[in-house]
């Protein structure tokens, strides 16, 4: 049989290596762009680059807009606001008991220009939400109770249903939040330097520093390798012990089918005797088959019991 259990592990442990070696790369790439200390020094680097050669470089800075949202419920000012809201309630399963729900009522995202300033110069951000690490901060979350009427309620008991309520959850970038974007950076033709996912290359958005991203994909990396390194080892024992147990198996079938040779040519010379004795005296009878008195099932203890068709 084949030890899939061994070949499974060992199968799996490609996919933490494949994933540790993707944030090694990941890792030495951040290790190479060129880091903008002040965003006044981007424009001068952009001016002296060639145009042709994309430019992958990490700045950092906080966050600001010319007009900047002011979210409803916790009344911050962000450049990115997502706001979605959940209708609660309890609804009637086919055991006869009620279960809570939720189904999304409404989901909605706004975002303004913006840019980060660290004051020696701006640079706008754009595509944000798409970047490695990008993450925006809980604004507010609220719950709101349903009306008491007792026309809807009836209604909605009669469907199975019980409103409990509308769960809003606000999430915002806000303005003043320090940020860290590797990505490459573009000039347009009235001087306005942004930030950019490249065609091919890292773009990351983040509150923690660039040394931060690399100590963090190293430390993954080593992750990964351990994972791979132990589910390889793992995987290797599973096969080793079922080689050995089929090994095992195989000696003791062979010991047991020497055994029953031997028992069989010793009982065959002994009945020869006994059948050539009686046949001299003239009361024996011929035998057509010896067989050993050994059980067929186990090949080890002598059988006690036959079966008759």
């Amino acid at each position: 049989m084949v030890p899939w259990g061994g070949l499974s592990c060992c199968l799996s442990a490609a996919a933490p290596y494949l994933l540790g070696r993707s944030s090694g790369r990941d890792a030495e790439v951040l290790k190479t762009v060129t880091r903008v200390n002040q965003l006044k020094e981007l424009a001068q680097l952009l001016d002296l680059e060639s145009k042709m050669i994309p430019i992958i470089v990490t700045i950092s800075g906080r966050v600001g807009s010319e007009t900047p949202i002011n979210c409803q419920h916790s009344g911050l000012r962000g450049v990115i606001v997502e706001g979605t809201a959940e209708q609660h309630f309890l609804k009637h399963n086919d055991a006869g008991s009620w279960i809570q729900d939720s189904a999304l009522m409404l989901s909605m995202c706004k975002e303004v220009p913006w840019y980060l300033d660290d004051e020696t110069g701006r640079v706008y951000v754009v595509g944000a939400r798409g970047a490695v690490g990008f993450a925006l901060t809980v604004g507010s979350e609220v719950f709101e109770e349903s009306g008491r009427s007792i026309v809807r309620g009836t209604l909605d008991y009669l469907q199975g249903l019980k409103m409990l309520g509308v769960k809003r959850i606000e999430q915002v970038l806000p303005t003043g939040s320090s940020l860290t974007v590797v990505g490459e950076a573009v000039k347009d033709d009235i001087g306005t330097i942004r930030i950019q996912k490249p065609q091919k290359g890292p773009f990351y958005v983040s509150p923690k520093s660039i040394d931060q991203l690399v100590s963090n994909l190293g430390k993954w990396t080593r992750w990964y390798k351990y994972a791979s390194f132990g589910l390889t080892i793992f995987g290797v024992f599973l096969i080793t012990k079922h080689a050995i147990h089929y090994y095992l198996e195989r000696r003791r079938r062979w010991e047991l089918r020497r055994r029953v040779l031997a028992a069989a040519a010793k009982r065959a010379g002994s009945d020869h005797e006994d059948s050539t004795l009686k046949a001299e005296n003239g009361t024996g009878t011929n035998q057509d088959c010896v067989m050993p008195d050994l059980c067929v099932i186990c090949l080890e203890q002598e059988y006690n019991a036959v079966f008759i068709q």
